[in-house]
């Protein structure tokens, strides 16, 4: 499950300013907050999937691109509106690259860093996705 977020944006002639208060402008309580930046031109991110946690993908600062599947549907999502984010629910591949110069890749995610959480693997992640299948028989 991955869907495009609009998050609020409050329009100042100073500067505009899009707040997230976790459990409101987001789905989960936020319990871990991070960014990649300074990644070099070519390079790749993520390259892996979650057993549990949601994420919600933001560009702060520039662009990049998001390539995502469940298994069954891929979609690619360009990200490069503060005001936008991506909701990337468990059980989600996820890929991202594209990065433009100077870009910001905010991730606000619903659990703290486990790496027992983490599918890492391909060929793992497609496993991970036939035992769901069947358990939801």
């Amino acid at each position: 499950m991955w869907k495009t977020l609009s998050l609020r944006k409050i329009v100042d002639s100073r500067g505009n300013l899009t707040p997230i208060e976790g459990g409101n402008d987001t789905p989960f309580p936020i319990a871990r907050v991070y960014y990649l930046y300074d990644v070099p031109s070519g390079s790749s991110r993520a390259g892996h999937a979650h057993t549990k946690l949601q994420q919600i993908y933001i560009a702060v600062a520039g662009s990049f691109d998001v390539g995502l599947t469940d298994g069954y549907e891929t979609e690619v999502v360009r990200l490069n509106r503060p005001d936008q984010g991506l909701l990337i629910g468990p059980g989600v591949w996820r890929d991202i690259n594209n990065f433009s110069a100077g870009s910001v890749c905010l991730v606000l995610a619903s659990a703290v860093y486990d790496e027992e959480e983490y599918i890492r693997d391909k060929a793992a992640f497609d496993l991970f996705v036939e035992n769901q299948a069947r358990e939801s028989l």
